[in-house]
């Protein structure tokens, strides 16, 4: 086979090999944004009957402040305020998505802010724009307002993707791979924004355990990555996206679903989640990328690598302990996240990396893994989806 050197660039095989990167993408600069309002989850249960006037259902609070209990999460944030909800006390659809299309776009400004600071370019340089959100639906929305917020060329390439609840952090990373891979000189801006807003309503006396979930689980943030391969002098690679994948779980469409309603943004979460992922993520990883993994004595040794797990909750963190014999504190950056900041759907996967990040950078911290070259991006959607992606410390 002809070099690609060889190739004249005037044919098609040549134009697709000068299109091509020569390296793998890499994630270039992580950053992340929250609101400002802030609500302790031992504070939740009361905060949330009281501002949703429903304290009269006496029956219903001790479930959910159990619900809240069990979650792992220490703080979340919100966009939406007393005052937020006074002013729209009916949640009717038409006014949280009101809000959404102003405050998306604003929040995933400040991400990406953050993001293009570390990189240390020029917003101009951006060639593509991948945005991901489970808060609302509008056309034009959070990904054209970026362009004019950042200050982005007005022939930057867009693609928005909606509803694909957890996992949608992982698969806008996905997509932005192939995009810098298959785009030389591409350099992917990836945002992801989540805002609770829509989904939030007051209780309901038929409520139960699951039905409750959403609202004692979920919040509001925003990450942002720039994506690159064939790094120039002045970038810095964090962590190079080795191989993704994506696996489906068959008849499990129920486990996990998301749409929008006249209610809002609901869907359903099957208790039995956790168990079900703890069953599946060892075979998700084998088949994705058994063959470049460390095998000892016939068993991969998942303990040698590091880990971005989005968390889910405390519980799903501790099925996927057990299923791959993880050793104590190697969900830690995960672990950091949902009790820092709640479940914030697919933006948390990027507080995670982030958080992984800087665990590597302090040795001496919690479940630092500055010794591990190799690790895995782990997301969780609808259909019951598993989303996977090897990553090599490129520091």
């Amino acid at each position: 086979m002809a070099s690609s050197s060889s190739i004249p660039a005037t044919t098609v095989r040549g134009i697709r090999v000068a299109q091509r990167a020569d390296g793998p993408a890499a994630v270039l600069a992580i950053g992340t944004a929250n609101p400002p309002h802030c609500v302790p989850q031992g504070d939740y249960p009361d905060y949330y009957f009281r501002v949703t006037n429903s304290d009269h259902f006496t029956d219903i609070k001790p479930t959910f402040a159990k619900l809240c209990g069990m979650t792992g999460i220490g703080r979340r944030f919100f966009h939406h305020t007393d005052e937020l909800l006074a002013t729209h006390s009916d949640l009717s659809l038409d006014a949280p998505l009101d809000v959404v299309a102003t405050a998306a776009p604003e929040l995933a400004a400040s991400a990406a802010a953050n993001a293009i600071a570390e990189w240390g370019r020029p917003a101009g340089d951006i060639t593509h724009l991948v945005v991901s959100t489970n808060a609302g639906s509008h056309a034009p929305g959070t990904d054209v307002r970026l362009v004019s917020l950042l200050g982005l060329r007005h022939d930057v390439l867009r693609t928005v993707l909606q509803l694909n609840r957890c996992a949608s952090g992982c698969a806008a990373l996905r997509l932005a791979k192939d995009l810098a891979e298959n785009n030389r000189g591409a350099r992917v801006l990836v945002a992801c924004v989540e805002l609770t807003v829509t989904a939030f309503h007051a209780p309901h006396e038929a409520d139960t355990f699951d039905t409750l979930i959403p609202q004692g689980l979920f919040s509001d943030g925003a990450g942002a990555v720039i994506v690159g391969a064939d790094p120039d002098v002045h970038e810095r690679p964090l962590f190079e996206m080795v191989s993704a994948s994506q696996y489906v779980i068959p008849d499990t469409e129920h486990m996990l679903t998301m749409q929008l309603g006249s209610g809002g943004i609901g869907g359903t979460i099957a208790t039995g989640l956790p168990r079900l992922a703890a069953g599946i993520v060892e075979r998700c990883l084998l088949d994705a990328f058994g063959n470049h993994l460390v095998v000892v004595g016939g068993v991969v040794e998942w303990n040698n690598l590091f880990w971005a797990v989005h968390p889910g909750s405390s519980a799903m963190l501790d099925h996927i302990v057990r299923a791959l014999r993880l050793a104590p504190g190697k969900l830690a950056a995960s672990r950091t996240v949902v009790r820092e900041y709640g479940n914030m759907l697919g933006a948390t996967v990027i507080f995670v990396l982030d958080e992984v990040r800087r665990q590597r950078e302090d040795p001496e911290g919690e479940g630092a893994a500055a010794d591990e070259d190799w690790g895995v991006m782990m997301g969780f959607g609808p259909g019951f989806t598993v989303e996977t992606m090897l990553l090599h410390a490129a520091t």
